[in-house]
């Protein structure tokens, strides 16, 4: 994540993939966000199914900076559209809200949260009467909302509140055999690190696996930090140094550990295997998918973002599963998973969602659905990922951001891709493009390397897949001098 240079101007109002976001005090306000709140709880209404007379709007907030007392303007916000507001008692994960949602059959919910942004930046996620994220024609009537102006005054009142978190835990606890898991570890010998990164995932995974009777578990940075230590709450290897030094630690000392690893609003995951090494999303995803097609024996089709690694796909062929390859943004796997039947879907930025579960990511879900299949195989996960792998063929992936020039040199750059393209890459022929989004050069057996440019600024993110890091490393330099030469 490549993060603004401090403004001292607030940007347009815009949505991106999943959400509003901005720095808190320039683009996020007290008046803007009353402004935003007010024309998604209005969109939320209209746009409600004809079946569902309730008028209630499940409100939600994570750890951050302001973010309980935004909330509650929000509330306000919402009592001022005539519509019940339904506040959560506690910070939430975002997928906490996601259950609320359908639990109890509200229009939708507003959630406070710059999910893995930099600490000074805050936000708000719109998830529609389905509990998943609302699709693009439906933030594109938000910001016409904003533009045509109008004026709806506030209301503050006593909100009713509830408890979200402890609700979202138990309907978890219904969809796992908790006693089995937690004696599966134990029989492992293997304890289980958690980093919730000072997040609203805090403390979850203790209480989901009764912390007080499982000596296996300890967690890590879970006080509440606005700051969350300084880096972003990103599930990323360079900010889990302290994580990966206790899985290690343990591991040395004689106990087997596993980490696991949850963004500032818990809807991503990753985790660090017995080694040490980290495992992203991308890793997870086809242990997962191997898991609930042989394991559990679920039905459906396995989804994937076109940033994806093709062993997610690889698999899901070997299991004789359907694989769909969308563009970047979980939202486009929820409107499949609304429509067909589907295994799973997943996304290279470390989110996955289930369709035994929700049409929305959520990573203690995930989490459970891990320790599920470690304990089932009895397997340590390095271990698991390597047989994988060599089932499979070994992959390494990687992805830079780089900021470019100014907007005419990233207009440039992208007529370049989409109109003369280039036909070799370092020594290799361009075998496929395909342009599901940004543009994607197929090179080889698992080696592909993609470009994808931002919608709102001149910043290009670089995707890279490859059979070994090397080539990985190589490829990205190439791609990265290419597009600065522009």
């Amino acid at each position: 994540m490549v993060s603004n240079p401090l403004r001292l101007s607030p940007a347009p109002i815009k949505f991106g993939t999943d959400g509003w976001r901005g720095i808190l005090g320039v683009d996020i306000t007290l008046e803007r966000l009353l402004l935003v709140a007010t024309a998604a709880a209005q969109e939320l209404a209209f746009r409600a199914p004809a079946s569902l007379i309730g008028r209630k709007v499940v409100i939600g907030y994570d750890r951050r900076f302001l973010a309980p007392e935004l909330a509650e303007a929000v509330a306000s916000a919402v009592r001022g559209c005539e519509l019940d507001p339904l506040l959560t008692l506690t910070p939430v994960t975002t997928p906490a809200c996601s259950w609320a949602v359908s639990q109890h059959k509200a229009l939708g919910a507003l959630v406070i949260t710059a999910s893995h942004n930099p600490p000074e930046w805050l936000g708000l996620k719109i998830k529609g009467p389905w509990g998943g994220s609302v699709e693009a024609d439906f933030t594109e009537a938000v910001e016409k909302r904003l533009a045509a102006g109008g004026v709806t005054i506030p209301i503050s009142s006593a909100v009713e509140l509830f408890d979200g978190r402890s609700e979202h835990l138990e309907g978890l606890r219904r969809k796992f055999d908790i006693t089995a898991l937690t004696s599966g570890l134990n029989q492992m010998g293997l304890k289980v690190i958690v980093d919730p990164m000072h997040g609203s995932a805090a403390g979850c995974v203790g209480e989901l696996l009764d912390h007080g009777s499982n000596s296996c578990l300890k967690e890590i940075r879970s006080q509440r930090d606005p700051l969350f230590g300084g880096n972003p709450p990103e599930p990323l290897e360079r900010y889990l140094q302290d994580l990966i030094g206790e899985v290690r630690e343990s591991t040395a000392a004689g106990q087997m550990a596993l980490g696991l690893v949850f963004d500032g609003d818990g809807d991503r995951i990753a985790a660090v295997d017995e080694k040490g090494r980290f495992c992203s999303t991308q890793q997870l995803i086809p242990l997962l998918i191997d898991h609930l097609a042989r394991m559990r024996s679920l039905p459906g089709c396995v989804i994937k973002t076109v940033s994806g690694s093709d062993l997610m796909a690889l698999i899901a062929a070997d299991l004789g599963r359907e694989v769909l390859e969308l563009p970047v943004g979980f939202k486009h796997i929820a409107a499949e998973m609304l429509s067909r039947e589907v295994l799973i879907g997943g996304e290279e930025s470390g989110g996955v969602g289930f369709g035994c579960h929700l049409p929305e990511r959520d990573a203690l879900f995930a989490a459970l659905l891990l320790l599920e299949a470690i304990t089932t195989c009895h397997k340590p996960l390095g271990q698991s990922l390597d047989e994988l792998a060599q089932r499979f063929g070994v992959s390494h992936y990687d992805r830079i951001d780089i900021r470019l020039a100014n907007m005419a040199s990233r207009e440039r750059l992208e007529n370049l891709l989409q109109e003369t393209p280039p036909d070799w890459i370092l020594t290799k022929q361009v075998k496929e493009i395909t342009s599901i989004d940004g543009v994607k050069f197929r090179l080889g057996s698992r080696h592909w390397l993609m470009f994808r440019f931002s919608g709102t600024e001149p910043l290009l993110r670089i995707y890279c897949e490859a059979p070994t890091k090397k080539i990985v490393e190589m490829t990205l330099k190439w791609a990265k001098e290419f597009a600065e030469d522009i």
